[in-house]
């Protein structure tokens, strides 16, 4: 799902990575500094990095340029398998760019990959080094879940059915740890550099409608159903809430603007249904594959809160009835993109 979503705003991307090397403003000098931010360690994690050089190299061959050095920086929670990315992503990535820097007379070392452990709600990397950024599907993530929560009982996410103060709640996480997160990165991106993120967001100004809390109101009714046959303590779903807030294109915009350390060169949201999230588009198994998608971001929450025990069975129930919805109903899935530029630093009045 995520790949699909990746290749749906290459355009923005490319858009970005034009207009940063037309720019008077920015000095390459040899060198491009790229970070994914939110990597994982899935095939997805130099997908961008890859695309990124080919992009460049074709817009230093048409104006007659040398190819700049990269430096790949890729970022994610320490947590995450970076030595599967270095043994099985990293080799595929070389052999996919050695004919394209061949082409040019570049020597196969000209890309420079390394991992960042750590929060992108804090400093991640030295002042003004890098040019480019990109985090696709990870900034809905909050940094923890929110208080204040306890009215929330069995929902587990936003719903219809939460309080006023549940949604705020969720709401004024998203403000602090997105303005956070700007903050951070004004501090890294040089003047002029460029970040595009695509956010798991919503249509609506609506942050509890049906379009962004649908996939989580059926995990609840999954936990719910294992609560009725006694698998799941009452008390163990009633005290587990999900930290992530899937903001709209106006919420990302004002915290934008308010932050003020880039200015939106871009703006878009896009959809994609969950049937045609699978290999092929509206396949038989889209479920089960978007259980399996859910599930590998979701597994270490659960089993951190209800134990290993429940998880088999509890996916097994969640793949029937998003298997059944998707039959059923043209559910769908809204996001953000976000294409920004970091403002020029303003010399002190004398």
């Amino acid at each position: 799902m995520q790949r699909k979503v990746i290749s749906m705003t290459k355009p923005i991307r490319e858009e970005a990575i034009t207009e940063l090397f037309s720019s008077r403003n920015i000095n390459i000098n040899g060198k491009l500094c790229v970070a994914e931010l939110g990597c994982s360690s899935g095939p997805n994690a130099l997908f961008v990095a890859t695309e990124i050089v080919k992009t460049v190299e074709k817009i230093c061959r048409k104006h007659g340029h040398s190819l700049p050095e990269f430096q790949i920086q890729l970022n994610d929670l320490p947590g995450n398998d970076f030595n599967s990315i270095f043994q099985s992503s990293l080799p595929s990535f070389q052999a996919e760019l050695l004919p394209v820097l061949q082409e040019v007379g570049c020597p196969n070392q000209y890309c420079f990959v390394s991992g960042v452990p750590g929060s992108f709600y804090s400093r991640l990397f030295a002042a003004k080094t890098l040019h480019f950024v990109h985090s696709s599907y990870s900034l809905m993530w909050l940094s923890k879940v929110p208080e204040g929560l306890e009215m929330n009982k069995e929902n587990i996410y936003m719903s219809s059915k939460s309080p006023a103060q549940v949604i705020n709640a969720y709401y004024e996480q998203f403000r602090s740890d997105f303005s956070t997160f700007l903050r951070c990165r004004s501090e890294e991106v040089v003047s002029g550099g460029r970040m595009v993120l695509t956010i798991l967001g919503r249509k609506s100004e609506d942050a509890s409608s049906k379009e962004c809390c649908y996939i989580w109101e059926l995990l609840a009714l999954s936990l719910q159903n294992m609560v009725s046959e006694g698998v799941v303590e009452k008390e163990k779903l009633e005290s587990f809430n999900i930290p992530q807030y899937t903001p709209s294109a106006e919420e990302v915009r004002k915290e934008v603007e308010k932050e003020g350390s880039f200015t939106i060169s871009r703006l878009e949201s896009s959809e994609i249904t969950w049937a045609s999230c699978g290999p092929e588009p509206n396949n038989n198994d889209a479920g089960e594959y978007l259980t399996q998608c859910m599930r590998s971001v979701d597994e270490p929450l659960l089993v951190n809160h209800f134990g290993q025990l429940v998880i088999e069975p509890l996916f097994q129930i969640y793949a029937k009835i998003l298997s059944q919805r998707i039959s059923d109903e043209d559910a769908k899935f809204f996001n953000v993109t976000v294409s920004l530029t970091a403002r020029s630093e303003q010399l002190p009045s004398s």
